[in-house]
């Protein structure tokens, strides 16, 4: 049995006054229903779940990780082993209530040996382009190189994008290294609270006060 979708009550206001219509949830069911049934290719063949979205359906932010690791892929929920608890940590500190935040990755299903798979990823990008339009986030957030380069092709490495925001994108784009490399050491720990902290004091001060 696939795992029930994480979301917000029906009809919930997002934090902009934003209402959740009965159509955007319909359309979000079926969608998920799709993502959920696909073997497009060999890692819908592989997977224990096909990994979709927690997290409110009329967000202010929406998180974007790489793919589902083996915890992801057990629950069929992301971000949800060590990485998913130094996100939603992060997330506290930017003070993003239940209501306001959404996670999901560009690959829908765990890759073997947790290795990106751009074959894959171009496979899943309908998916992640129809989640989008539907959640319509005014900022999105990517964590790591790969989300960054699906989400923005031009965009420069992820060390150099990383705790800047690229405000030609639509939406805005918030580029984070990956929490995960956030757990490796001392030195890239400090990194992403360096970077989240330019992202808190952006979303406090700056025009993300009016998403």
């Amino acid at each position: 049995m696939e795992p029930t979708l994480l979301t917000s009550p029906p009809a919930t206001r997002s934090p902009r006054g934003r209402r959740t219509s009965p159509k955007v949830r319909a359309d979000w069911e079926r969608l998920s229903q799709e993502i959920r049934a696909c073997r497009r290719c060999p890692l819908g063949r592989q997977r224990t779940h096909a990994v979709v979205y927690r997290g409110s359906l009329a967000p202010r932010v929406v998180f974007v990780g790489e793919a589902p690791g083996a915890e992801e892929d057990r629950q069929g929920i992301p971000f949800v082993g060590r990485s998913g608890r130094r996100l939603d940590a992060a997330i506290r500190t930017l003070g993003l209530g239940a209501g306001a935040y959404g996670v999901l990755n560009v690959l829908k299903c765990r890759p073997p040996a947790n290795r990106f798979d751009p074959k894959a990823a171009r496979t899943c990008r309908p998916f992640l382009d129809r989640q989008l339009s539907l959640l319509r986030p005014a900022l999105l957030v990517t964590l790591g190189a790969h989300a960054l380069r699906a989400i923005d092709p031009d965009a420069p490495p992820v060390l150099t994008a990383a705790g800047r925001l690229r405000a030609g994108a639509d939406p805005p784009l918030f580029p984070l290294i990956h929490p995960a490399a956030a757990l490796r050491s001392r030195r890239w720990s400090d990194r992403w609270d360096r970077d989240l902290a330019a992202l808190g004091e952006w979303l406090r001060t700056g025009p993300g006060t009016n998403l």
